[in-house]
């Protein structure tokens, strides 16, 4: 663990930050369903992947983290390929949402030297259980697309007349 953290209050931020991804997820997704067509509520996960994994571009530049642009731009760029090819197809939010979550995990777990997967200064730093928030967040909303993808499937279908 090592920065100081009690054991017992570190348990307790990351249960509380999983908690409001959760939550976050929850509001996100009853919002859009109320107020967007499945098309459009599909297209907005879409570009909302895109959104999300761009704030570890926004980390890499805030923390000054230079030797992480590489890896963090390449990441960053497939998740918004997965992003823009969901906005047409729901398997590609499934797993672009749930590979997310991971990749927000292996930052949490690199922040606290508990396991790391790269090379050192290959990951951006980020804020305390952000990783953990946002692995909440992607695999609920993962869920849900994947609860929902037959009927995004069928709003791309033709109408008949």
């Amino acid at each position: 663990m090592g920065h100081g953290y009690s054991m017992l209050g570190f348990l307790v931020i990351m249960i509380l930050y999983a908690a409001i991804g959760l939550m976050a997820a929850t509001g996100l997704v009853c919002t859009a369903r109320k107020f967007l067509t499945p098309k459009a509520e599909q297209i907005f996960y879409g570009m909302f992947l895109v959104m999300v994994a761009a704030f570890y571009l926004a980390f890499t530049a805030y923390f000054g983290v230079a030797s992480a642009w590489r890896l963090e731009t390449i990441a960053v760029a497939v998740f918004a390929l997965m992003g823009l090819v969901g906005t047409r197809f729901s398997f590609a939010l499934i797993l672009g949402y749930s590979l997310h979550g991971i990749w927000d995990l292996l930052h949490e777990l690199e922040a606290h030297g508990s396991y790391s997967a790269f090379a050192p200064g290959q990951l951006t730093a980020i804020p305390l259980a952000y990783g953990i928030f946002c692995l909440a967040f992607d695999v609920a909303v993962a869920a849900y697309v994947l609860a929902r993808h037959r009927d995004f499937r069928a709003a791309w279908r033709p109408v008949r007349a």
